[in-house]
C-alpha cells in the first residue's frame, strides 16, 4: 500500500521573520555599519543634487563628490560610534534615538567645517602647485582637441573629460585663493592681469561656497535618511508585518491620556503577543469622538457595559498611573458581569524612577482596590528606634511577623532575632532576609513563648533591646473550638515574654493587637484584651517601655478572607460569605507593619495605639470584586452563598481613631485609646485563675473566668 501522501504545511509567515530576523543578528553589526555607509553617501549625493539645482554634473560628480566623501566617511563612521549608533534596535526607535542621530550628525558638520576652512587657509602647504600646473595642462591640451575634434562623438568624450578636469582643478585651486588675493594685489590697475585674476578668484569663491553649502545641506540629508530608515524598519514590524489579529485578545483602555497612548504604540508594536485594540474610554468629554493612532475614544466609564458588550472586548487596560483606589474600584464596579478581565500600568511613582515603564501591565488585584494612599512617616524617628539594637520579634514566620523583619532590616539593626514555633515559616523568611539584607546579622530560633524556662534562656543569651511581639493565635473560630491554647498562647505567652524583656533590661516592648479586643465577642478577642491589660500594667513598674498597636484584618495575611476566596474562585465556586452584611477593616501587610514601628517609636510606654484602618468594606463586595477581577461574573459564572456567622464572629469591628476614647498624636493615621486600667492585683489574680481552668480546656469555665477580667466580652454558650 503506497504511503500516504501529506499535504504540505503553508508558512508560517511568522516563523520565517523569526529565522530570516535570527540569520541576520549574526551578522547585526556589520550590516548596521554597512547601513550607514550607505546612508552617508547617498545624503552626500542628495547635498550636492540640492547645491546643484538637482542637476547631476560631471563637474561635482566625477572629482568633488568621491574626494569629499573619502573624508566625510571616515568622519561620521567614528562620530556615529561615539554615539552608539550602531547597537540600537532599530524597530524600537524613538525620540531619544532620533535626538542622537541629529546630535552625531551636527557634529560630523562642524568637523567637516572646520576641516573645510582648514584647507581653504593651508591647503596650499598640502597640494603641491606641480599637481595643479599638471591637471590645467590636461585641460588645455583638451580644448586644443575639442577645437580641432572632426566630429560630433570626438568632440563630445572630450568635452566630458573637460568638465571632469575641471572640477577637478577648481577643488585643488580653492587652496590657492590667498595666493591668488595676494597676486591680486601687486598686479597693475585695470590690468587683464587683474581682470583675470578677479575672475579666477571670484570662481574659486563660488566652488568654496556651494562646497560649504553641501556640508551644511549633507547635515539635515543625513538626519533625514538615517531617521527614515529608522522609522521604516519600525514600521515594518508595527505594520507591514504584523501577525493576523484572528486570535488576538480585544483590549479596552481606560484613560485616553499620555499613559494611555504610549500603551497603545507599544501593543501595536508588539508582534510577540496578540492585541487588538478596540478602543478608549475617557470621562474627558473633550476626549470622546477623537482618535488616537487611528483608534477611537467611544465614551466615558460609566458607558463600560454597553461599550464591552458591543465591542466584544476580552480586557480592560486601565492607563492611569495616577488612579487612586477609588477610581480603580468604580471601574471594576461598573463591569461587573461583563465577564472581562483587568490589567493596569504602573504607578507614577514607577515610571518616573524608571524602573517600570508604561507597557509593563499586571493584573488589577484586590490590594489596588482596597489600598490606600501612601502613608508618610517620620523615617528619622524609627531609624533612631530600631539602628544598631539588637531586635526581637516573636511570630517571625507569621505574615505580620515576617513582614515586621523586613521593615526592621531595612532600618539596619545590629542584630534582629527571628523567634518562632514552626520550623518550616522560620527558614523561608531567614533564608529571604539573607538574600535582601546580607549585611544584617540574622538569629533564627525555634521557641513557644509559653515556655518560660527557654524564653528566659533566650532573653539571657541575646538581651534584646526592642521586643517586637507578633506571635498569637488569630484565628476567630478555631480559638472558640480550642479556647484553652488561645489562653496560654496570647495570655500566657505573652506575659512570659513581656516579663522576660522586664527582667532583661528591654528598652522597649510592643505588642501586636486586634480590633476584636474591643469589645469582644469571641475567646480570641478577649484573650488579646486580657494580653493588652497586662502589659499596660506592667509598665506602672518597668524600666521598660510597654506599649500596644491595634488594627484590623491585613490583605493576604494566613487565613484570611481573600487567599480563601482566590480558592473557592479558582476551583469554580462557590464563594462563601458568612453574612450579607458583615464588614471589616482592611488594610496591607507593609502599610500595617510601618504604622506599627511608627507607633511604638513614638510611644513612652502604657500607651494602646489605634490605627486609622479607613472605612469599612463589605465582605459580599469584596467577592464580588475578587470574581470580577477572576474575569468571572458573581451569581452567573461563580455563585456566591451565605453560611451564617460562626462561633465568635460578629457582623462588624469597632475601631475608629475618632471619638470621646480617642486622642490624637502627631501622626494623623494614629490615636490613642484612653481606658481606666484594671487594679494589679486583681488582674494578676485573674490571669492565675484563668491558666488553671486554660488546662481543662472547659469552654464554658473559660468564658466565665475571662467575663471576671473583660466584663464587655459576650460569650457564646
Amino acid at each position: 500500500m503506497p504511503d500516504k501522501i501529506e499535504k504540505p504545511l503553508k508558512p508560517n509567515p511568522l516563523i520565517l521573520d523569526q529565522k530570516v530576523s535570527k540569520g541576520l543578528l549574526q551578522h547585526r553589526k556589520t550590516l548596521i555599519i554597512l547601513a550607514h555607509v550607505a546612508a552617508f553617501t547617498a545624503a552626500l549625493g542628495l547635498a550636492f543634487l540640492f547645491m546643484y539645482s538637482m542637476q547631476v554634473l560631471r563637474r561635482w560628480v566625477m572629482y568633488p563628490f568621491p574626494i569629499m566623501l573619502a573624508f566625510v566617511l571616515p568622519i561620521k563612521l567614528l562620530v556615529f560610534a561615539y554615539f552608539k549608533q550602531y547597537r540600537g534596535w532599530w524597530r524600537y526607535v524613538g525620540v531619544s534615538d532620533l535626538l542622537k542621530i541629529a546630535k552625531a550628525s551636527l557634529i560630523s558638520a562642524i568637523i567637516l567645517v572646520a576641516g573645510w576652512y582648514a584647507y581653504g587657509l593651508f591647503g596650499a602647504k598640502i597640494i603641491p602647485i606641480s599637481a595643479i600646473e599638471k591637471v590645467r595642462q590636461e585641460i588645455t591640451e583638451l580644448e586644443q582637441k575639442i577645437a580641432a575634434s572632426l566630429t560630433d562623438q570626438e568632440s563630445w568624450e572630450y568635452r566630458c573629460s573637460h568638465a571632469n578636469l575641471q572640477g577637478l582643478r577648481d577643488l585643488l585651486e580653492v587652496s590657492r585663493i590667498n595666493e591668488i588675493s595676494a597676486q591680486l594685489g601687486k598686479a597693475p590697475e585695470n590690468s587683464q592681469e587683474q581682470i583675470l585674476l578677479l575672475n579666477r578668484k571670484g570662481q574659486l569663491r563660488d566652488v568654496q561656497t556651494r562646497l560649504e553649502g553641501v556640508i551644511m545641506l549633507d547635515l539635515f540629508t543625513t538626519i533625514m535618511l538615517l531617521s527614515g530608515i529608522r522609522m521604516v524598519v519600525r514600521l515594518y514590524h508595527e505594520e507591514f508585518f504584523a501577525e493576523t489579529r484572528g486570535t488576538a485578545r480585544r483590549y479596552l483602555i481606560v484613560g485616553a491620556g499620555n499613559a494611555g497612548e504610549a500603551l497603545l504604540r507599544e501593543m501595536m508594536r508588539r508582534k510577540d503577543i496578540q492585541y487588538e485594540v478596540v478602543g478608549f474610554v475617557d470621562d474627558d468629554t473633550a476626549k470622546q469622538g477623537s482618535e488616537i493612532h487611528g483608534i477611537p475614544v467611544l465614551g466615558g466609564v460609566d458607558q463600560l457595559p454597553q461599550i464591552c458588550r458591543k465591542q466584544a472586548v476580552d480586557e480592560i487596560a486601565i492607563a492611569i498611573p495616577s488612579a487612586n483606589r477609588k477610581q480603580l474600584r468604580r471601574v471594576v464596579q461598573v463591569c461587573q458581569g461583563t465577564k472581562i478581565r483587568f490589567s493596569t500600568v504602573p504607578s507614577l511613582t514607577d515610571i518616573a524612577s524608571g524602573k517600570l515603564r508604561v507597557s509593563q501591565m499586571r493584573d488589577v488585584e484586590i490590594n489596588d482596590l482596597l489600598g490606600r494612599e501612601e502613608i508618610q512617616l517620620d523615617m528619622e524617628q524609627i531609624r533612631s528606634f530600631l539602628a544598631n539594637k539588637v531586635i526581637l520579634v516573636t511570630g517571625a514566620g507569621g505574615s505580620i511577623g515576617s513582614e515586621m523583619c523586613r521593615q526592621v532590616c531595612a532600618f539596619g539593626p545590629k542584630q534582629l532575632l527571628l523567634l518562632e514555633q514552626a520550623e518550616n515559616p522560620l527558614f523561608f523568611i531567614e533564608r529571604e532576609l539573607n538574600q535582601s539584607f546580607g549585611s544584617v546579622s540574622l538569629t533564627p530560633v525555634i521557641a513557644d513563648i509559653t515556655d518560660k524556662v527557654r524564653i528566659e534562656q533566650f532573653f539571657a543569651e541575646y538581651r534584646p533591646q526592642v521586643v517586637i511581639h507578633a506571635a498569637a493565635h488569630k484565628h476567630v473560630p478555631l480559638m472558640e473550638q480550642n479556647p484553652g491554647e488561645a489562653i496560654k498562647n496570647n495570655v500566657i505567652g505573652t506575659r512570659t515574654v513581656a516579663d522576660a524583656a522586664d527582667a532583661y533590661g528591654a528598652e522597649c516592648f510592643v505588642m501586636i493587637s486586634t480590633d476584636k479586643a474591643v469589645n469582644p465577642t469571641s475567646i480570641m478577642g478577649s484573650s488579646k484584651r486580657v494580653a493588652e491589660m497586662y502589659i499596660q500594667d506592667l509598665n506602672k513598674t518597668s524600666k521598660t517601655h510597654y506599649v500596644t498597636v491595634r488594627f484590623g484584618n491585613v490583605l493576604g495575611s494566613n487565613g484570611s478572607v481573600v487567599p480563601i476566596f482566590k480558592q473557592q474562585i479558582a476551583a469554580g465556586g462557590p464563594v462563601s460569605v458568612t453574612h450579607p452584611d458583615m464588614r471589616r477593616y482592611f488594610m496591607t501587610i507593609p502599610e500595617a507593619s510601618q504604622l506599627v514601628l511608627q507607633a511604638a517609636a513614638m510611644g513612652e510606654g502604657g500607651e494602646i495605639f489605634v490605627l486609622d484602618m479607613g472605612e469599612p468594606v463589605k465582605i459580599v463586595d469584596l467577592a464580588r470584586e475578587l470574581i470580577t477581577l477572576s474575569g468571572f461574573r458573581p451569581g452567573e459564572d461563580i455563585e456566591i452563598e451565605f453560611s451564617g456567622l460562626r462561633p465568635g464572629e460578629k457582623l462588624f469591628e469597632e475601631l475608629s481613631i475618632e471619638g470621646e476614647n480617642m486622642l490624637p498624636t502627631k501622626h494623623p493615621k494614629i490615636a490613642v485609646w484612653k481606658n481606666i486600667p484594671k487594679d494589679r492585683q486583681t488582674l494578676r489574680t485573674g490571669i492565675v485563675k484563668l491558666l488553671e481552668v486554660a488546662h481543662t480546656q472547659n469552654r464554658s469555665r473559660i468564658i466565665e473566668t475571662l467575663k471576671e477580667l473583660v466584663p464587655e466580652f459576650i460569650g457564646q454558650q
